[in-house]
């Protein structure tokens, strides 16, 4: 459903907008003064003209027709010049706003914990990074600035006619209150059916978002006309939306315009028949009633000049309300709590990279726990394997030691120290992970590797891709270290992709190594380079290695045996074998003697 707010507009919201305008409070001023100052010119033009009309014109003063209209030329390009600089400075001063708020909602997202990720579709976040931020643009572009522009121009013009000729202003805006009628039912109208838009647009958003990415699994079970189908639905809720808004501009559009035509007869009918009358004054030597050709003329003008802005007043407090409703959801974002916590400043010069988990407790949803009184003690330098089966908490175990979850109950030391007392960009600099999935930006290899850190130099990555085995691959590719791996690493194969990831690990000289079924989805010849790689990276460092494949943890200092949270069995590899029926020799027997492949392969 469309969030719909009762409010016409939240003042406490627009001045979280308008704190983002501090720093070009200039800009708004001067945009300001010319909106106020292009309401005032307008209203000089009908005086010219009806100047230029009964004393020029009507009066074959040819040299004084010729003066007025050099006026009036004067007149109409000093008002387009300031509506010129009007217009571009509220388009840059909504412009440098959303830039300023897109930055922070940005390092706000980035800031979230993985937990908010979870549960908040990609497309969603989409929306309110781009197409709701624009939203707020409108509020300064469109809307603010602009309506206080207009409602001056509309009460100008209506005290100017009532002061040119109280009787025949009153006659000529008789249908007025029906004309705001209209505008208000249609902006309440409008209103509602411009915010089902917008929540059409972000449900639009999410399901491209998910279903591009996803599009290897669509082709690959042939989903495609299925997934047509969902879209077409998804597109005719858009679809109808845009239609619902244009039919009330339908609507609207041809009753202001027929209302602006009863005003207009209004004031003929009542300004020709007061001309007339004062032929006939004149005729009896009496005093005419004043309203002369020229007035006619100038009220003709008002009209026009008043009608402008009603038709788009509707339109514009619209805008404002978009904005406002645009706003209102990139503030919630922004007002997410689930930030990573910083708690800690704890930044010591050395890590040594002991690790303790005491009595750890953890669920992602409140008491459905995946961590059930997890204790481990790991020394510097040492290596410990988790074993278990898909679901039994291995994954969970190094998204706590990152910090990207908050454990519910125990503790979690990093040399001796609680997590939650170090800064979180330190410790998590001195983690490097390799996980499965890798993801690789739309960037160079080089870039891929030092993910953009000026600290890191070329020189450091081709030492460390020769390291790792992978420099002769990376060489011949076209372009070498420069070449561009497209979006999530597509140009490469898994194991070339997985290789970049070590690479990665590698340069930033971690303490601690966590190794994430890092070698589940790579070829044989693939799997010796990276074991290569791993004996490489873990001389000297603390590690943890999650693994499907015994081979790869066979000696470790510690294995730990996990089954749905909880330490089943734990110690070396010959020590956990000896267990007869236990968790661990079951899985190895079922490894190592299925049909005797992987054994002889040994």
């Amino acid at each position: 459903m469309a969030e719909v707010t009762g409010k016409a507009l939240d003042w406490k919201l627009l001045r979280r907008v308008m704190h983002y305008v501090k720093p070009y409070n200039v800009t708004f001023v001067i945009a300001a003064f010319l909106t106020i100052f292009l309401a005032a010119s307008a209203l000089i033009q009908p005086i010219l003209i009806q100047k230029t009309l009964d004393n020029y014109i009507l009066k074959d003063n040819y040299s004084g027709l010729i003066f007025m209209v050099e006026l009036m030329i004067g007149q109409l390009v000093i008002q387009t010049a300031a509506q010129y600089y009007q217009t571009y400075l509220t388009n840059s001063l909504g412009q440098s706003v959303i830039r300023d708020l897109r930055i922070d909602i940005f390092n706000h997202i980035t800031s979230l914990r993985l937990k908010y990720f979870d549960r908040t579709p990609i497309g969603m976040l989409i929306t309110r990074t781009v197409s709701d931020l624009e939203t707020i643009a409108d509020i300064f572009s469109e809307g603010l600035i602009s309506i206080m522009g207009d409602l001056l121009l509309v009460v100008a013009v209506i005290g100017f006619m009532i002061f040119k000729d109280w009787k025949l202003a009153l006659i000529t805006l008789i249908p007025m209150p029906f004309l705001f009628l209209s505008t208000y039912v249609f902006k309440e109208a409008i209103k509602s059916s411009f915010q089902e838009v917008r929540t059409q647009v972000a449900q639009l958003n999410t399901f491209l978002a998910e279903h591009i990415s996803g599009m290897s699994v669509i082709q690959l079970f042939a989903r495609e006309d299925q997934e047509m189908r969902k879209f077409k639905a998804v597109n005719i809720k858009y679809r109808d939306a845009n239609i619902r808004s244009n039919w009330y501009y339908s609507i609207f559009f041809p009753v202001v315009e027929i209302l602006f035509a009863c005003c207009m007869g209004l004031m003929v009918w009542y300004g020709c028949k007061r001309i007339l009358s004062d032929q006939e004054l004149k005729a009896l030597s009496a005093s005419p009633t004043g309203v002369s050709p020229g007035t006619i003329l100038e009220f003709i003008v008002y009209l026009n000049i008043l009608f402008r802005p009603i038709r788009q007043l509707a339109d514009k407090f619209n805008t404002l309300q978009m904005g406002m409703v645009g706003a209102d959801r990139i503030f919630k974002v922004l007002d997410t709590d689930e930030v990573a916590v910083n708690t800690g400043t704890l930044r010591p010069p050395v890590l040594k990279g002991e690790i303790e988990f005491k009595n750890v407790w953890f669920a992602y949803n409140d008491e459905n726990w995946v961590l059930k009184d997890i204790s481990f003690h790991l020394q510097p330098g040492k290596t410990l394997a988790l074993v278990g089966a898909t679901g039994a908490g291995k994954s969970s175990t190094i998204n706590i030691l990152n910090r990207f979850y908050e454990i519910g109950k125990g503790e979690v030391k990093v040399d001796g120290t609680d997590i939650r007392e170090y800064d979180v960009d330190y410790l998590r600099s001195h983690i490097a992970t390799v996980i499965q999935d890798v993801f690789l930006f739309t960037d160079t290899i080089s870039n891929n590797i030092s993910l953009n850190n000026p600290a890191i130099t070329r020189e450091q990555i081709i030492a460390a891709a020769k390291d790792v085995g992978a420099h002769e691959f990376i060489e011949r590719l076209p372009g070498g270290y420069d070449y561009n791996v497209m979006e999530r690493g597509a140009t490469l194969s898994a194991g070339q992709s997985q290789l970049i990831s070590f690479i990665r690990a590698l340069v930033y000289n971690p303490t601690i190594l966590v190794l994430d079924e890092a070698t589940s989805s790579v070829d044989t010849e693939t799997e010796i380079l990276i074991q290569n790689a791993i004996s490489k990276l873990m001389q000297g460092r603390t590690a943890i290695v999650i693994a499907h494949r015994l081979s790869t943890i066979q000696n470790a200092d510690k294995i730990i045996v996990l089954d749905h949270g909880e330490i089943k069995e734990s110690g070396t590899h010959q020590e956990l074998l000896r267990i007869e029926n236990g968790y661990y020799r079951k899985l190895y027997d079922l490894q190592f003697n299925s049909a005797g492949i992987v054994k002889s392969a040994e």
